[in-house]
């Protein structure tokens, strides 16, 4: 054990008590300081793995000091006879401090500048002759708390999405990142999908100016969850951030969560209430006209803390850089906690949101590349009425810890959307070779609308515990889930058939559709019979992990999922005829779902891990003679190296992967229902990501990715065997630097940033009849900290695409229109100045 040196403790006292009474502790580390000046103390921050069992105080204070190297002195007198309850976990050495002496009398209180104050929960009165010390201050920094919003930290150690436990990301043998809120508020980020931008091997694809889907690895994720709940259904939405603390990325099959693709998995965690006063107020202005109010407050209601509140929300109204093209969002979430015992929590939580936008399908591709016409250019009409989305999200959390070691959680998620489009769209939509002359550039178009009303519901109750058994420890996860949807989607308009009338040459667009043609439009149907369609899907499953350490250094995690899946959708005129025919075409499909991995470290800052995962998910699609699909097999093999480095202050994972998904469906274009599916048989996914985030110094942060993806058809009957998968490039990268010139815990002075995102060509459809052309985005901020007496104020000023750079982002991932008539062009050089006051 490397020698420490004692920091020098602030006692509130003038004189030393007497020799029988004396209790000093003695805390040291190896880079004290003389005079009691404040530390960086990183081996305070550091964690470690503790296995203290219950047992008097004073052996209790001995054990600590032989596992955390810090010195601690204490008279017999005052620590015999008083129990510890122990420690066991992985802790830093303030946190396994406060667990050792839980109701022992003596309390560790946390201070947000830093210091550590020790003090004795009862004092009784002195005795004759004796000085009592009431109070004594450990100088040191304290580990930053992820959910505090005054901490612009971007480290992250600790990840519950892959494992559903809260588990260090060091010690995990799978790839996840995670974008921390701090993160968020540097780059501006308004939406879920700008975030992702950050972690490696993801792609983002706008569609339609409301609808947004992720490709991970290769392959689209539209299933987006919300503190560990099935968020949406086949229908992906836009997320905004006002009430998101951070974003994260499981890579692979996640089988825990029953039905996620092979690729990946997104999970949103929200804002919690917490048991401190904050308030937030922010206002944005930028380019376009965007205007974007943020707010957030939370604290405790009543003076003992057991009830707490949140509110958090935002507006935000902005035109784009194409024409026609407008967004109004309202965003309103309040939430509520109740903790009624200190072994028990409640917190229920409601998200609403409503959103007037502009439908837009971007532009068509002359020659294998985009249209030669300028990215602000709208191939739509400024008379097309606006879009409309509402959507109300119920959630809950349930939290109840028998002891230290065993806890149930439970959660539960109802959400109810209501979608309306109407869109200029070219016609026949998914025929480009009929809907648009290449040589002379007229496109032929017509009107068309689509409406759609989902309820879902999403519940699980898990039950996790941590035991010893031999020299091995265990960390255990038993869980059901159960998820139900359904969905009402209807078409009405045109778009398979064109109206001469409304065609445009895109060279020289003309526009103004009368208002009487979206109004015939909306009363006519294309498919009078077939016009109604209602989705269904429910998911049971039940599931187990072991998470098992040997040595400290060997990490196994194994388990499990068995999964049943019933899915259906019936076609008619109207929805109650529709819902009649479900029943009898509905699949009902079943399967069990392994996985394993292993991570070994040599060191604690080295981690050398690899893991075999698989998934199962039912199809939803129906072909063109009516039938349905076998389920969907996914299956991983990956292998890679972790650090932790800089006081676990810098995580990074470099991961080699290889992903097989069978039975993937596929947009049928061969008929005229935009909903046909095929089956292409089986794709591939391989390739190497490296992800970096955390502190380098206390000044310098950085979040940085960069990924090689291979992702093609590899069987396949209708010629697509051998074709790269659409929108997937084969290098893509980012990196994102900031300097706090005071360093990132004080929260005053000026900071600046610098960062940049680059995707090589992609393939624009399946066919690879198309590219999207290679990018560079070079993106900045600059912002300033001050207080005014107790309030803290932050002036911003943030660009995006800093260079001007015209790119274009991916093709229309919903297939509302064929690719080739959907490519959606990056915007150019934007700013966002902003003023935040925060107290």
């Amino acid at each position: 054990m490397p020698v420490q040196t004692p920091i020098k403790l602030g006692l509130p006292f003038s004189k030393f008590p007497l020799p029988g009474s004396l209790l000093l502790i003695a805390l040291a580390a190896s880079n004290a300081a003389e005079g009691g000046e404040p530390l960086s103390n990183q081996a305070a921050s550091q964690q470690a793995d503790y296995q203290i069992r219950s047992q008097t105080l004073d052996k209790a204070l001995v054990d600590f000091s032989l596992k955390s190297g810090l010195q601690i002195i204490a008279d017999g007198k005052l620590t015999t006879g008083i129990t510890s309850p122990g420690v066991s976990g992985r802790y830093s050495q303030e946190q396994a401090l406060q667990k050792l002496l839980a109701g022992t009398g003596v309390t560790v209180q946390t201070n947000r500048n830093g210091t550590v104050t020790l003090e004795k929960a009862a004092v009784p009165a002195p005795q004759s002759g004796e000085t009592t010390l009431k109070e004594m201050t450990v100088i040191g920094n304290s580990v930053q708390d992820s959910t505090d919003p005054y901490n612009k930290d971007y480290a992250v150690t600790n990840s519950s999405s892959a494992t559903k436990t809260d588990t260090a990301i060091i010690d995990t043998p799978t790839s996840i990142q995670v974008v921390p809120r701090a993160v968020i508020d540097d780059q501006k980020a308004s939406t879920v999908t700008d975030t992702l931008e950050n972690v490696s091997g993801v792609r983002t694809q706008p569609a339609l100016g409301l609808l947004s889907n992720v490709i991970v690895r290769g392959f689209s994720v539209q299933n987006v969850y919300r503190n560990g709940l099935k968020s949406n259904d086949n229908f992906p939405f836009q997320f905004d951030t006002a009430n998101v603390q951070s974003v994260e990325v499981v890579k692979g099959p996640a089988q825990l969560y029953g039905r996620t693709e092979p690729g990946g998995l997104v999970n949103i965690t929200t804002k919690k209430p917490l048991d401190i006063p904050y308030y937030s107020l922010e206002q944005r202005f930028g380019s376009y006209d965007l205007y974007r109010t943020e707010w957030d407050a939370t604290g405790p209601l009543n003076k003992d803390k057991t009830l707490l509140y949140r509110f958090t929300g935002s507006y935000q109204s902005n035109n784009s850089f194409r024409d026609f093209v407008a967004n109004d969002r309202k965003l309103f979430a309040p939430s509520i906690t109740w903790k009624p015992t200190d072994s028990t929590d409640a917190t229920l939580d409601l998200q609403v949101v409503d959103q007037d936008f502009s439908a837009d399908f971007g532009l068509p591709v002359i020659n294998k590349r985009p249209a030669p016409i300028p990215i602000s250019r709208s191939l739509g009409d400024p008379n097309t009425p606006a879009s409309h989305l509402n959507q109300v999200q119920l959630g809950s959390l349930l939290n109840h810890r028998f002891n230290d070691d065993w806890a149930i959680h439970s959660r539960f998620l109802a959400s109810f959307d209501d979608v309306k489009q109407t869109f200029v769209t070219p016609t026949p939509a998914f025929n480009p070779g009929a809907a648009l002359d290449q040589t002379t550039g007229i496109m032929q178009r017509n009107v068309s609308y689509e409406e759609d009303y989902g309820d879902k519901y999403a519940t699980n109750l898990d039950m996790t515990g941590k035991f010893d058994l031999g020299f091995s420890k265990h960390e255990v996860l038993l869980g059901f889930d159960f998820y139900r949807s359904f969905h009402n989607y209807g078409l009405k308009g045109f778009y398979n058939t064109p109206d001469p009338a409304l065609a445009i040459d895109i060279y020289n667009p003309s526009y103004g559709i009368p208002q009487s043609v979206f109004d015939t439009a909306l009363l006519t149907s294309q498919r009078p019979l077939r016009d109604r369609s209602v989705f269904f899907n429910q998911w049971e499953g039940v599931y187990f992990q072991d998470q098992i350490t040997l040595w400290d250094k060997l990490h196994i995690m194994g388990g499990g999922r068995y999964d049943w899946a019933e899915t259906g959708r019936g076609r008619s005129a109207t929805y109650e005829q529709a819902n009649a025919l479900v029943d009898s075409v509905t699949r009902k499909d079943d399967g069990f779902s392994p996985r394993v991995g292993i991570l070994y470290q040599p060191i604690h800052e080295l981690g050398i891990y690899g893991n075999w995962t698989t998934s199962f998910g039912a199809n939803n699609g129906i072909s063109a003679t009516g039938g349905n699909f076998d389920p969907q097999i996914g299956e991983q093999f990956e292998a890679g190296i972790k650090t932790s480095l800089f006081d676990e202050q810098f995580l990074s994972t470099l991961a080699y992967y290889h992903v097989t998904k069978d039975n993937l469906l596929t947009p049928d274009l061969s008929t005229a229902d935009p909903d046909d599916s095929i089956a292409v048989g089986q794709e591939r996914s391989q390739g190497i990501e490296l992800d970096m985030t955390g502190q380098i110094t206390d000044a310098l942060s950085l979040i940085g990715s960069f990924a090689y993806t291979d992702a093609r058809v590899t069987k396949d009957n209708n010629g697509l065997q051998g074709k790269q998968l659409s929108n997937v490039p084969e290098h893509a990268g980012s990196l994102w630097v900031k300097y706090d010139f005071s360093g990132h815990k004080t929260l005053n002075g000026f900071s600046v940033g610098l960062g940049t995102v680059a995707a090589g060509q992609r393939q624009g459809d399946i066919d690879n009849t198309f590219q999207l052309p290679g990018y560079t985005r070079v993106d900045a901020f600059a912002a300033y900290r001050w207080n005014i007496k107790k309030t803290k104020v932050t002036a911003q000023f943030n660009i995006r695409n800093l260079l001007d750079k015209q790119y274009y982002e991916s093709t229309d991932p919903n297939n509302y229109v064929a690719p080739a008539l959907g490519v959606a062009p990056g915007a150019p050089l934007s700013a966002i100045g902003s003023l935040r006051v925060e107290f």
